[in-house]
């Protein structure tokens, strides 16, 4: 465990702009983390980040405690592993596969902590963290104990779960239940022309996780917390919203790949639970923006129109103004309204 005074958070974040903590702390440990959450009282301010793929930190900084949470154990009984928050995601997809335990390979690279895939509910090609959940385990700052709760405790929705409304408690642990025979089968579009052009077999672990980092390999969708040349995004911007039926036929017709309104449908479905969960891409691209589209120092991703990309000296309020005029601007062309993925840390 290290500590140190006013230390500059940009680092530790995939969008690599904000300002400093107050005071920061980094480890590996669970334990730890417990020691630190059981001795900070509970009206000061304390964050905890994992590998910060998913998080704008506010330029004014982070008062109170930051801790930065990278690393942990994973352990196996029969079909159930439990993980540590810390735990890159990555890793426990591999620890799962290498066990023969499917359940998981769908979410291969996946840019989490497992705290912030449980937080977040991730979810990729018709799989999502509450399918497997068993229990989580987590420290209450109100009572200054650790508990599980049970996954029935917990409610999820797409790219949701109540612990994000329930700021006292953090997330230390969490089990799953896989299983030793297959629980989805792929029908992603994209991954299965990936599939057929690699000659890459669906009904194996191994097959179908090759398939499923080069699909996110050939979308720019791969993020590795230790490449200090990584791209400086923070993957999908905004969650894909709901629409009318009339609205989803509409946005359709931004797709630029050439599905038929049928296979749109379907993957809205795939990727959302239901065909009125429009592509958040299609929404952009519908309301006038478009790839590469610049503002000073933050633009749209040349390849990517969802992805918010930061260039040198960037500031995270220059994200979040660009981030604040595409949502009023969609409300206002398009009568949609599309939230955030990415956790807005701190003062804005």
């Amino acid at each position: 465990m290290q500590t140190s005074s006013h230390a500059v958070l940009a680092p530790f974040t995939s969008l690599r702009c904000g300002g400093e903590a107050e005071l920061l702390v980094t480890t590996k440990s669970r334990e730890d983390v417990i020691e630190i959450l059981a001795k900070t009282p509970a009206d000061q301010p304390l964050w905890l980040l994992g590998y910060g793929s998913n998080a704008l930190i506010s330029d004014e900084g982070l008062p109170g405690t930051t801790v930065v949470w990278r690393g942990g154990d994973i352990w196996q009984d029969g079909k159930q592993i439990v993980a540590d928050s810390g735990v890159w995601w990555d890793d426990l997809v591999k620890y799962a596969i290498d066990h023969k335990l499917w359940g998981f390979e769908l979410m291969s690279e996946i840019p989490s902590s497992v705290g912030g895939a449980v937080f977040g509910n991730i979810a990729a090609y018709g799989q999502q963290i509450s399918d497997t959940l068993i229990w989580v385990e987590v420290f209450d700052r109100t009572s200054g104990e650790t508990k599980r709760l049970d996954k029935d405790e917990i409610d999820f929705a797409y790219r949701e779960s109540s612990l994000q409304t329930q700021r006292h408690l953090y997330i230390l642990q969490a089990a799953f239940e896989l299983s030793d025979t297959p629980l989805h089968t792929l029908t992603y579009e994209t991954a299965l022309r990936v599939a057929s052009e690699l000659g890459e077999p669906t009904a194996t672990l191994e097959g179908l996780r090759h398939i499923i980092v080069e699909t996110r390999r050939r979308a720019g969708s791969l993020y590795d917390p230790d490449d200090q040349n990584a791209e400086h995004t923070a993957g999908s911007f905004f969650k894909n919203p709901m629409v009318t039926t009339e609205q989803a036929m509409e946005l359709a017709r931004f797709d630029e790949s050439g599905k038929t309104l049928e296979r749109i449908n379907q993957q809205n479905k795939v990727h959302g639970g239901s065909t009125r969960r429009a592509s958040a891409a299609h929404v952009l691209l519908a309301a006038g923006f478009s790839r590469g589209q610049t503002w000073d120092k933050v633009r749209l991703h040349p390849e990517h129109v969802l992805k918010i990309q930061t260039l040198d000296g960037a500031t995270a309020h220059e994200v979040h103004a660009v981030a604040q005029e595409i949502i009023t601007t969609v409300k206002d062309k398009l009568d949609i309204t599309i939230t955030p993925e990415v956790r807005f840390l701190g003062k804005f």
